[in-house]
């Protein structure tokens, strides 16, 4: 028989061999709620490679089970066996970042009982490439995958050390080896935790901090020594609901190693934050309760853009099937006076071809929107250039001097004898004007449409009035909301979008300014903002 590592005892073999019945059992049974849908995945297989995969695990869990390992070789090909179908597991019906995986600490334990040191590093080495594998192939999808992978990299492999005792065999060993060898080691851990970038806190079973890292004091806005304070008292936590959440209690109620993201940190000034808390009990060689481990980041923005997101998509969805379903009709009743062919007046039909074009138009503005409002957000044509205003002013009038006379407006500008030049995006500062202008023309049935640049005191004011139909207080608080178009009759009237006011504040944003605007009904608006003057010339 087989004696395995240097801490190999029957005992202890026993347990890792029952383990290594249990385990894939509950990871089969999880497997099959995922593969009929029960349990949502993005990562499923077909039901006949989920079968194959199951088969094989289980027939090696049975065997290893049932028949005592004889010889080094036979330990090594079934750790061997149990990490290759973990890791087809892992990749292809779970992933990576899911709380499952805080069981490959079970293979870390049995490669330590059974090879020592040796077994660890090289379970170890095994799973952090193929995080980095999974990172690689599925972070240009999902670009939040490469930070879940990464922490639950961490989570293993911090609770796997601390759950095979690494620290027991420093001692055995710290009377032979040199003081200042030792120290250099603890200073590198000790370096390699306060380097990451996510707040990790040990406790003990009571709930006290044991160990800490930097992170932890930058999450927790204190640089005061958290060291032996109750992590309920340093880490206050509420739910969605506003509702208070011991995270003691969590810890204790938690078995295995769990993940939260629904949680918020209140500030002694107010401010929240939304907090992912990844946590796990840490259990010593011989299965006691020695304490817990929490891994939390700040995922606010990260949570805020995803729901932003969903939100947009379905805004979107919703603004795009109206115009659809009105051309598709119109076409539609094209095709059948087509077929009709004399009975049809031109007339009629130019009306229904019209109303196709208006549709196509209406879809044309929403895309030319959305384009902008993609370049702003991802940043792209952002660098700064110098930009003489009186030149940017003239050529927009040239731009636009043509609609407004086409309307029978009068379009005019208004400058300072003395402008200079700013230092800004080019494409930004003209498409946010174009925003104003364009808007002017569009609700002005008749009158002026004034563009301005003036400056004083090193900042200049770009400004659009008109004396249009007016925007209303109660529409005034609203007009920079996505989609959003007044009920007024004369707005509807127009083929808006409801999103140019939305685009032009983002613009503006990236601009390092704010809009401003006065406005009164049946007398016209004015929206304005502010750069400063570039004095490196």
């Amino acid at each position: 028989m087989y004696k395995g590592g240097p801490t190999y005892t029957p005992k202890l073999a026993r347990i890792v061999r029952i383990a290594g019945l249990i385990i894939p059992i509950i990871l089969i049974t999880y497997g099959m709620l995922i593969e009929t849908g029960l349990i949502p995945s993005d990562r499923t297989i077909p039901m006949t490679g989920f079968l194959a995969l199951g088969f094989w695990w289980i027939l090696v869990a049975v065997v290893q089970f049932l028949y005592v390992s004889r010889t080094r070789l036979d330990s090594a090909l079934r750790l061997i066996a149990y990490h290759l179908l973990a890791t087809a597991y892992l990749f292809y019906v779970i992933g990576i970042p899911s709380p499952f995986a805080i069981f490959w600490i079970a293979l870390i334990v049995a490669a330590y009982v059974y090879f020592g040191r040796t077994g660890v590093y090289l379970s170890a080495v095994w799973f952090t490439t193929i995080v980095f594998i999974d990172i690689l192939l599925w972070s240009r999808f999902y670009p939040t995958f490469a930070s879940y992978d990464l922490s639950t990299l961490v989570a293993v492999l911090l609770s796997g050390i601390i759950t095979i005792g690494i620290g027991t065999e420093v001692k055995q060993r710290r009377a032979s080896r040199p003081v200042a060898s030792e120290t250099l080691q603890h200073d590198r851990m000790v370096t390699i935790i306060n380097n990451l970038a996510d707040a990790i806190i040990s406790t003990d079973r009571h709930g006290v901090i044991k160990l800490y890292n930097a992170a932890s004091l930058n999450l927790l806005d204190t640089n005061t020594d958290i060291n032996g304070r109750k992590i309920d008292e340093i880490l206050p936590l509420t739910d969605q609901n506003d509702a208070k959440v011991s995270i003691l209690r969590e810890l204790t109620e938690a078995h295995s190693a769990h993940t939260r993201d629904d949680l918020e940190y209140t500030f002694a000034d107010g401010e929240q934050i939304r907090l992912e808390i990844t946590y796990s009990p840490i259990r010593s060689g011989n299965d006691s309760q020695e304490g817990y481990i929490l891994i939390m980041r700040d995922v606010t923005k990260a949570k805020s853009l995803e729901e932003e997101r969903d939100e947009f998509i379905s805004v979107v969805s919703h603004e795009l099937r109206t115009p659809i379903t009105i051309m598709e009709g119109s076409l539609s009743n094209v095709q059948l006076m087509m077929k009709k062919g004399s009975k049809v007046t031109k007339a009629t039909m130019t009306e229904t071809v019209d109303a196709a074009h208006d549709q196509v138009v209406y879809l044309a503005k929403m895309v030319n929107d959305l384009s902008t409002l993609s370049r702003a957000e991802r940043g792209v044509a952002d660098a700064p250039e110098l930009i003489d205003v009186r030149e940017l002013i003239h050529n927009m009038y040239e731009t636009y001097a043509k609609e407004a006379k086409a309307k029978k407006l009068h379009f005019n500008i208004n400058t300072s004898a003395h402008l200079g030049s700013v230092n800004a995006s080019r494409l930004y500062l003209e498409e946010l004007l174009q925003n104003f202008i364009t808007n002017s023309l569009k609700y002005t049935p008749s009158g002026s449409v004034t563009l301005s640049a003036e400056q004083s005191g090193g900042i200049i004011t770009f400004s659009v009035k008109d004396t249009g139909i007016g925007i209303s207080k109660s529409d005034q608080q609203k007009v920079f909301q996505k989609f959003y178009r007044s009920e007024d009759y004369r707005t509807r009237e127009t083929s808006g979008t409801g999103l140019g006011l939305y685009v032009a504040k983002k613009l503006s944003h990236k601009l390092g300014t704010n809009i401003e605007f006065t406005s009164r009904l049946n007398h016209g608006s004015t929206f304005w903002f502010k750069l400063p003057v570039n004095n490196k010339q």
